[in-house]
C-alpha cells in the first residue's frame, strides 16, 4: 500500500497544526498556572497588609478613647469584624473600617502611631492594585473562548477583584499630606559570621528615639538602583564595591514614615554584600546623615532581638528571621525573585 504525495503533505499538515495546538495549549496552560500563583500570593499579601491595618486601628482606638468613646469602640469593633470577616462580605466590612479610620482626628495621635497608620494605609493601597492587576490578567488569559473550550484553567476557581475606597494618596487616610515619594536602595551587608551591619539613627527633630536600619538610601534623578546602593555603601562605610558584588535585590518593602519634619513614602528595594568584618567610617557622610545617624553594630539575629525588646526597633522589622534567605543569596550564583517585606 502506498500513499501519494498530496496524502503524506496533508497527513504531515494535519500532525503539524494538531502539534502547534498542543503546544499552545500546552505553554497557555503553564502560563495560565503562574497567573493563577500570582493571584493567589497577591491575595494572601493583600490580606496581611488587610490584617495589619486592622492592628493599626485597633492601636488607634485605644489611643482615642478618651476623647472619642462612641467612635473608639466602633473603630475597635469594625476592626475585630474585619479580621474575621470571610471573603464575601470583607469588601464590605473594610470599606465600613476605612470610613471609621478617616473619620480620626490624627491631632490626637502620636506622631509614630500616625505614620503607622499612613503606612498601613499605603500597603493596602499598593496590595490591591497588585492583586487586581494579577486577576485583571489571569481573567484575560481564562475567559477566552478557546481556553474555556479546551478547559486549560483546570479546577483552578476564577480569582475575583478586590474592590474597596482607594485614597487620593497613600496617607489620605491620615489627612496628612506625603512631601516626598522615593525610590530607595538598601543593602544588607554580610560578614562571613553571618553578622549585618546596621546603622543607629534618629530623627533629627526627635533625638531621644533611635531606631536601627541597613545600609542605604534614596536613588537620585538618572542614577540605577545598584548604583544607588554602591554609592550608599561608600557614603555610610567608606567602602568600595564593585557592582557585580551586589546579589539581588531580592526585597521589596514600602514604608511611609516621618522624618526631619517631612512625611516620606519610601519604596525599598535589598540588595545582599557579602564582606570580611571591617570598621566603618562616617568620612562619606552627607549633612543629614552627620545629623541623624549616630553609630553603627555588625549584629548577629540574636543582637536584632535584643535591640527590638529594649525599644530600639530594627528596620526592616523581620530582619533577624530574614537574614538566613540573605545568606543563601549570598552564596547562591542564580538570580535571585523580589518579595515583599515588613
Amino acid at each position: 500500500m502506498t500513499f501519494s504525495a498530496l496524502t503524506i503533505l496533508v497527513v504531515a499538515l494535519v500532525a503539524a497544526v494538531v502539534l502547534s495546538i498542543g503546544v499552545w495549549a500546552y505553554s497557555t496552560a503553564n502560563r495560565l498556572d503562574r497567573l493563577h500563583v500570582r493571584a493567589d500570593q497577591s491575595w494572601q499579601a493583600l490580606d496581611a497588609a488587610l490584617a495589619r491595618r486592622a492592628v493599626v486601628a485597633r492601636a488607634v482606638a485605644v489611643a482615642t478613647t478618651a476623647s472619642y468613646t462612641d467612635d473608639s469602640k466602633r473603630l475597635a469593633a469594625l476592626a475585630d469584624k474585619a479580621e474575621r470577616a470571610d471573603r464575601a462580605n470583607r469588601e464590605t466590612v473594610e470599606n465600613e473600617l476605612s470610613s471609621a479610620l478617616s473619620a480620626v482626628d490624627i491631632e490626637t495621635l502620636r506622631p509614630q502611631l500616625v505614620a503607622e497608620l499612613a503606612d498601613a494605609e499605603a500597603r493596602v493601597l499598593i496590595a490591591r492594585r497588585f492583586h487586581n492587576d494579577a486577576v485583571r490578567d489571569t481573567l484575560a488569559i481564562r475567559t477566552r473562548l478557546s481556553v474555556r473550550v479546551l478547559h486549560l484553567g483546570g479546577t483552578a476557581p476564577m480569582p475575583t477583584y478586590f474592590e474597596i475606597t482607594e485614597r487620593a494618596k497613600p496617607s489620605a487616610a491620615t489627612g496628612l499630606v506625603l512631601d516626598a515619594n522615593r525610590t530607595s536602595a538598601r543593602v544588607v551587608v554580610l560578614d562571613k559570621t553571618d553578622k549585618v551591619l546596621l546603622l543607629q539613627g534618629r530623627d533629627p527633630l526627635v533625638p531621644d528615639v533611635t531606631f536601627w536600619f541597613t545600609i542605604g538610601g534614596g536613588v537620585h534623578t538618572g542614577e540605577s538602583l545598584r548604583a544607588a546602593a554602591v554609592r550608599e555603601i561608600f557614603e555610610e562605610t567608606g567602602r568600595k564595591v564593585d557592582p557585580e558584588e551586589l546579589r539581588g535585590p531580592i526585597w521589596r518593602r514600602v514604608a511611609v514614615f516621618p522624618f526631619n519634619g517631612e512625611l516620606i513614602r519610601s519604596e525599598e528595594l535589598f540588595f545582599v554584600l557579602e564582606v570580611d568584618e571591617f570598621e566603618p567610617h562616617s568620612a562619606g557622610f552627607t549633612e543629614v546623615e552627620r545629623r541623624s545617624i549616630t553609630g553603627n553594630k555588625w549584629c548577629t539575629s540574636a543582637d536584632i532581638v535584643a535591640l527590638n525588646d529594649s525599644g530600639e526597633t530594627v528596620y526592616p522589622y523581620e530582619l533577624a528571621d530574614l537574614l538566613a534567605e540573605a545568606r543563601s543569596v549570598a552564596a547562591d550564583p542564580g538570580q535571585p525573585e523580589v518579595r515583599s517585606i515588613r
